[in-house]
């Protein structure tokens, strides 16, 4: 029997490094009075700038090109959009004690983000898999989210983000919907200047999220919210979110072998359709849940590096598997002109 290779060093991203060094100083030096106003307003302005980089960086058209490979396409929104909400409101269900009510609307928020595009492309590449359909799925997965994640907390999630109220409705359309859709009206003149400077502003995509980090986290220390958490209940939440990535690999490896996709689509679907988005969900929720994301945030923070280390050590194995040849007649399917696309979504 052939023994798993484990990689030399497992994958301990440094942004979540940084992203933990983050909490740990809003706990020490939470912004008060003067100070929470104006890291709040820094704050919303530091989501709208996130979101209109991200529509100015998306092409569309090249998204829209991707779609000749749509069965595979929407098998990985389904699994992100569909599936994982499911399976988070199962996961709610059965063990409704085991977590504070914050923890349980985080874990479940976790389940509705949009998918990774950066890792998610990485991780299909070293497994030998679909790339330019990792690419994407990714794509259409963060197009998406912008309208479906919003929707979705806001009919599951309820009072946690509350609910489908004007002052929601106008916060999601202001700093999130009509940034990006202005980013996509700009693209034209501004993609040369992104793509010039796309190392930069890396830096302030990055920056842009520690704030809003350190705001949610500030206005938690505030409010008490982390009196509700204990080391038995992150471990608790550490084995929920565990069981839900396994879940999720599994269904997503055996059922799209079911649905007649050959191993290199296969690896593509399993990487895109069971991973979320940091870079995505952070913003969100800062919006979403206001003075609760602080705790409301941290399920996905867990889950991002659980899902790198995980899905490492699988690419690694699955990178060891025979690879068959691919039938003439699926050369042209899985091929995607996004292929130079980029994404800030990890």
């Amino acid at each position: 029997m052939r023994r798993p290779h484990l990689p030399a060093r497992l994958p301990v991203d440094p942004y979540v490094l940084a992203l933990l060094a983050t909490v740990g100083l809003a706990a020490l030096l939470p912004a008060r009075g003067a100070a929470a106003t104006a890291a709040g307003a820094a704050s919303t302005a530091a989501v709208a700038l996130l979101f209109f980089l991200y529509g100015a960086r998306l092409s569309t058209r090249e998204a829209l090109d991707g779609l000749r490979h749509w069965r595979l396409h929407l098998t990985v929104l389904t699994c992100t959009f569909l599936l994982f909400p499911v399976l988070g409101l199962a996961l709610r269900a059965l063990a409704p004690g085991l977590l504070p009510p914050p923890l349980q609307s985080g874990l479940l928020f976790l389940c509705l983000v949009p998918s990774t595009v950066q890792s998610s492309i990485a991780f299909t590449s070293i497994a030998r898999g679909n790339v330019p359909a990792a690419i994407c799925a990714g794509s259409f997965s963060s197009l998406a989210g912008i309208v479906l994640t919003p929707l979705l907390a806001a009919v599951l999630l309820g009072g946690s983000t509350g609910g489908f109220s004007t002052d929601a409705i106008l916060k999601i359309t202001l700093q999130l919907l009509l940034p990006f859709l202005l980013g996509q009206a700009l693209r034209r003149w501004v993609g040369g200047f992104l793509t010039r400077h796309k190392k930069t502003l890396g830096y302030v995509d990055r920056g842009s999220i520690l704030l809003v980090v350190y705001t949610a986290f500030s206005a938690g220390m505030a409010a008490g919210i982390w009196q509700q958490v204990s080391p038995l209940r992150l471990g608790a939440l550490m084995l929920v979110e565990a069981v839900l990535l396994t879940v999720m690999l599994l269904v997503t490896w055996y059922g799209a072998a079911r649905l007649g996709f050959g191993r290199e689509d296969r690896i593509a679907i399993q990487f895109a359709g069971s991973k979320k988005s940091l870079a995505a969900g952070l913003p969100m929720a800062s919006v979403l849940f206001g003075a609760q994301a602080g705790l409301a945030v941290l399920p996905l923070m867990l889950f991002h590096q659980m899902q790198l280390m995980v899905c490492a050590v699988l690419a690694r194995r699955r990178a060891q598997d025979p690879r068959p040849e691919l039938p003439a007649d699926r050369v042209a399917e899985v091929s995607c002109p996004a292929q130079q696309a980029s994404s800030p979504h990890r």
